[in-house]
């Protein structure tokens, strides 16, 4: 494991373009994904952030990066002043606040730009 996060490190971060994180711009964009998904036993993990948040951009290419490796985890970020219909949802109060979702219901969720507890959510929560 650590040698996963300290790739984190390298200079070979994953930009955000390069990455398999799906973004959303309107609600119906959204609610459409997610009744498509909602049954789906596949892990997604939402990234609620804010183009004006520090940590949010800090961790940002560490959420690529981790799209990039587990390609069974469905990654989606939603910008919560876009979209703060679909923040309120999930009671984000706090930026990065990542939701892990299966089956359409929420299942885990980590406040802050942690990635170590991130990553161990979704390696506990992806099989």
């Amino acid at each position: 494991m650590g040698s996963f996060i300290s790739s984190f490190a390298a200079p070979a971060i994953a930009s955000p373009e390069s990455s398999r994180v799906q973004a959303f711009h309107s609600s119906y964009e959204w609610k459409n994904h997610l009744n498509t998904i909602k049954d789906s036993s596949s892990l997604m993990v939402i990234d609620f952030s804010a183009t004006w948040c520090g940590p949010c951009r800090m961790i940002e290419p560490v959420f690529a990066e981790m799209s990039n490796k587990f390609t069974d985890v469905i990654f989606i970020k939603i910008d919560v002043d876009e979209l703060s219909d679909v923040a309120q949802e999930y009671a984000v109060q706090a930026m990065p606040t990542f939701v892990l979702v299966k089956n359409g219901k929420q299942i885990d969720k980590v406040v802050g730009a942690k990635k170590d507890e991130l990553l161990r959510k979704i390696e506990a929560h992806r099989g």
